[in-house]
């Protein structure tokens, strides 16, 4: 059993920048992709960023030259460092873990919100 234990989150204004992590806590085995998802009231989960075990990296268009993920693999840990937020980020961000057996794990989720 994974539990994806996130940190961080808060709120700033447009402009700022703020950083989420994400501890894999309870698992000792490979994970294949960590990642972040977003979702504001009314609108569906989306993917922001992730990253596989190779180190390959997916963005959503919106956040690309904004935001960086990263990873460390030995700790089964994700950062994502969000620079030049904008109101638009405004949503509850969840950390994704997926593992090699294709089990997928969500975080509670972490408040962001770019006020104006």
């Amino acid at each position: 059993q994974v539990q994806p234990v996130e940190s961080g989150g808060g709120s700033v204004q447009a402009g700022g920048s703020l950083r989420l992590t994400c501890a894999a806590s309870g698992y000792s085995g490979s994970i294949s992709i960590m990642g972040w998802y977003r979702q504001a009231p009314g609108n569906e989960r989306e993917l922001v960023a992730d990253i596989d075990s190779s180190g390959s990296i997916r963005y959503v268009d919106t956040v690309k030259g904004r935001f960086t993920i990263s990873r460390d693999h030995a700790r089964n840990m994700v950062d994502l460092q969000m620079n030049n937020l904008e109101p638009g980020d405004t949503a509850t961000y969840y950390c994704s873990v997926r593992t090699f057996g294709n089990q997928h794990y969500w975080g509670q989720g972490t408040q962001v919100t770019v006020s104006s």
